[in-house]
């Protein structure tokens, strides 16, 4: 049986993962859609996911406020791993982290790349080239070779925080999160997937996330006394 993924990135159930949904599935935000949001933006039957010839189908029903795919407004649309769908206030991505690393590393090979080596069907984001990934470089700190986005690599959080600390990570997070998906939310991915547009308001919104990072980094590393 045909199961499919989403991870919510943006929206009241940001971080949320609905795992291994068996198709057909619909989304909306009442009660009996198998992915439901929590979303006043999001009709209550929004969309529907199904399985037509081997694809993953996404299809919109007449909702009010539309859906969107990698930016681009939609009323069916093949998914792929790695796609973004954009409904009411909420952000999908659609696939596991393996689903959309083996997706890119066969792209890469189709293109006429390197073959990457893929150990029981599976790879990590952290195995493709050096220039799939991104780092953040404080005065000239040795850089890692790879920015691996698989959950199994993800560092931990530190443990035991009283509620004070916690809310104050959290509000770094939620502030950091929302310059992203502000910059995130009107990129357009091109028909064939191989580039994308994004406006330099766009860039300077990410380069700004990347700089305040810095500064959380040098800030942790070399605390002040106060």
């Amino acid at each position: 049986m045909k199961t499919v993924t989403f991870q919510v990135l943006d929206g009241i159930d940001k971080g949320r993962v609905f795992r291994d949904m068996a198709i057909p599935v619909t989304i909306g935000r009442e009660e009996g859609n198998l992915l439901r949001l929590n979303d006043e933006r999001v009709s209550r039957y929004h969309a529907k996911v199904q399985l037509e010839d081997g694809d993953v189908i996404l299809t919109d029903l007449d909702s009010t406020n539309g859906t969107r795919v990698n930016g681009q407004p939609v009323q069916i649309r093949r998914l792929r791993p790695g796609d973004q769908i954009i409904i009411g206030r909420s952000t999908l991505m659609f696939g596991t982290t393996e689903e959309i690393a083996n997706y890119q590393a066969a792209q890469r090979a189709s293109q006429g790349g390197a073959p990457l080596n893929i150990p029981d069907g599976k790879t990590h984001l952290g195995e493709l080239p050096d220039d799939a990934g991104f780092a953040v470089n404080l005065d000239g700190a040795p850089l890692p070779p790879n920015w691996n986005a698989s959950d199994t690599d993800r560092p931990p959080l530190p443990q035991k925080l009283n509620a004070a600390q916690s809310a104050r990570l959290a509000e770094v997070f939620d502030f950091l999160h929302r310059g992203i998906s502000q910059a995130m939310e009107t990129i357009e991915a091109t028909d064939d997937r191989q580039q994308i547009k994004m406006s330099f308001g766009e860039w300077q919104t990410l380069q700004a996330v990347q700089k305040f990072l810095a500064q959380y980094s040098r800030e942790i590393a070399e605390p002040t006394e106060s």
